[in-house]
């Protein structure tokens, strides 16, 4: 499968002032495309750990490449931001992504949203956040979490980590809720070996997406939790994924 074959060499880097920290961010946009008002804002957003906006780099030239302005920043403590990783929460950030969208996404177009990991949660808070302005969701191995561990610092003694290991704990995940409601196009990718996210999660997740969203499930029986590193080594599976997501149709 080959993509559109424009190559996209417009590209900023910016610093931004959000949430008491400089959180990094990069745009990436068609040169033919750039500027307008009405484009389609594609967000990509990394997962926890030692995860960056370079993560997903292939991901985010490809949803440029067909026609969207690719969004994509490091959280507080991570990449080349402020901040130091105990100090943020789920809470956090959906603010630092909202920012980050607010600044330089475009002023007007549909939104789409791509989240890894633990950013599945921030998805679904930013879906709820701008509503019908939601064209499509992406997730990537995406996990949800209980509503008593959001507004929790993820370091240390802050009761995060308790609140989450509470058995079934996620059930009680505002995310379904908002999955649920959703009524765009939904692409759920799952590896075929997930050693992070129970099954059961991930099966209540593509519950709630086909509730309402025209949803879609990849299934790539060769991957494993870290989908970024997959879609560099088999870019016909990014390019499966940004074709679902972006409703494009597939070259002949």
């Amino acid at each position: 499968m080959t993509i559109t074959g424009i190559r996209v060499s417009d590209q900023r880097t910016e610093l931004l002032a959000v949430d008491g920290e400089k959180i990094a961010c990069t745009v990436l946009e068609r040169p033919d495309l750039r500027d307008r008002p009405t484009a389609t804002t594609a967000v990509v957003l990394h997962g926890a750990g030692t995860a960056d906006q370079s993560v997903h780099r292939q991901l985010a030239e490809l949803l440029a490449e067909l026609g969207c302005r690719a969004v994509t920043l490091d959280f507080s403590g991570h990449g080349a931001s402020s901040g130091r990783v105990p100090e943020l929460s789920l809470e956090r950030r959906f603010e630092q992504a909202r920012a980050v969208i607010e600044e330089v996404g475009s002023a007007d177009g549909e939104l789409l949203l791509v989240g890894a990991s633990m950013s599945g949660q921030t998805v679904a808070d930013l879906a709820r956040h701008y509503g019908a302005r939601v064209a499509g969701l992406g997730l990537l191995a995406p996990a949800v979490y209980p509503r008593n561990a959001w507004t929790l610092p993820f370091g240390a003694g802050s009761g995060f980590t308790e609140a989450i290991r509470v058995p079934q704990a996620w059930q009680d995940s505002a995310a379904l809720d908002a999955y649920a409601a959703f009524a765009g196009r939904a692409v759920l990718v799952v590896p075929g070996e997930d050693h992070v996210i129970p099954p059961a999660v991930t099966s209540a997740i593509a519950a709630a997406l086909a509730t309402r969203a025209t949803f879609t499930r990849l299934l790539y029986p060769d991957a494993t939790h870290h989908l970024g590193r997959y879609f560099r080594a088999d870019p016909d599976a990014c390019a499966r994924f940004a074709y679902a997501l972006t409703g494009a149709a597939t070259p002949a």
